[in-house]
């Protein structure tokens, strides 16, 4: 419990040592790590500031702070979301009730988008040379686009959702990575909108099943909007409509990167394939994760 008078201010080894006993009593997952996040938030330290100095007196409204922060967690609220912002790609990112929580394993789609722009040698662009352009659908806070964007300098790109307050948010998250120069934010259902062509089309589209949707934790369900989630009675709504659009929204040569379900690999690359992409277009269709799922499916036109 936080202090109530500056004599009885504890040291901040003590309040992360109560801290973490509380998420682990509460069977919260990583409490060591999610100890030491929420704890430095609230203190302005960080991880090496609270090893070295265990001592440190915290301020009664700062642990006052600190114990509104715990109390959230406790009620399943997700670390990102009471900190208002989240890290993926070693970029920081404001996430809000609009927004996918930006997860690392969706860092396997930009390694797969990357490798494209290797094979097809992006980089070596003259003075005279074309820009490569990027479609992200249901964009989000962003992540996908400005992580490809700040890795690819030489490419434009383009972010499509529906929300209006996601795109909002996903321009402050290009202004503060200063790649709103060549970012574009649409507000459309997927590629209804437009009838551009690019060279790179990728997508973290809803991909659960409506009936599952009930079983997730509640951290996702309660925290994650439905929009973002929910893949209707078989999980491929969303995969019909990107695949059967794209086709005539690729450049000649261009790609498209998906990330896919538990299970889908089978039933998405069937789509892939009925709509005309070609699935070993020099590179392997399936790429998988850390953990050695496969995490998303790459196609050409």
């Amino acid at each position: 419990m936080p202090c109530e008078t500056q004599m009885e201010r504890r040291g901040a080894g003590d309040v992360l040592s109560d801290v973490r006993r509380r998420l682990e009593d509460a069977g919260v997952g990583h409490a060591a790590l999610e100890a030491r996040v929420l704890v430095g938030a609230a203190l302005g330290m960080d991880a090496a500031d609270l090893i070295a100095r265990p001592e440190h007196r915290v301020p009664c409204d700062r642990e006052a702070r600190l114990e509104g922060m715990i109390e959230r967690r406790l009620g399943h609220e997700p670390v990102s979301r009471i900190l208002g912002r989240r890290e993926f790609w070693s970029l920081d990112f404001e996430v809000g009730p609009a927004t996918l929580d930006p997860r690392p394993d969706s860092e396997t789609l930009i390694e797969a988008a990357l490798e494209i722009a290797e094979h097809e040698d992006w980089g070596a662009a003259s003075g005279n040379a074309r820009r490569r352009i990027i479609a992200d659908l249901g964009t989000g806070s962003g992540c996908l686009l400005i992580a490809l964007s700040s890795e690819l300098p030489q490419t434009l790109g383009y972010g499509f959702d529906l929300s209006p307050e996601a795109l909002r948010m996903a321009w402050r998250n290009a202004r503060a990575h200063s790649v709103e120069g060549r970012i574009s934010l649409v507000a459309a259902d997927w590629l209804a909108a437009t009838r551009a062509s690019f060279d790179l089309i990728v997508s973290n589209p809803p991909y659960i099943r409506t009936g599952d949707l009930a079983e997730l934790e509640p951290e996702v369900t309660e925290h994650d909007p439905t929009l973002a989630l929910d893949g209707g009675e078989d999980g491929l709504d969303a995969y019909r409509r990107i695949i059967g659009e794209a086709p005539g929204r690729l450049a000649p040569g261009g790609w498209l990167v998906l990330e896919i379900g538990e299970g889908q690999a089978a039933a998405v690359r069937g789509l892939m394939r009925d709509a005309g992409l070609q699935l070993e277009g020099g590179l392997t269709c399936e790429v998988r994760d850390l953990g050695g799922r496969v995490r998303c499916l790459r196609a050409r036109l």
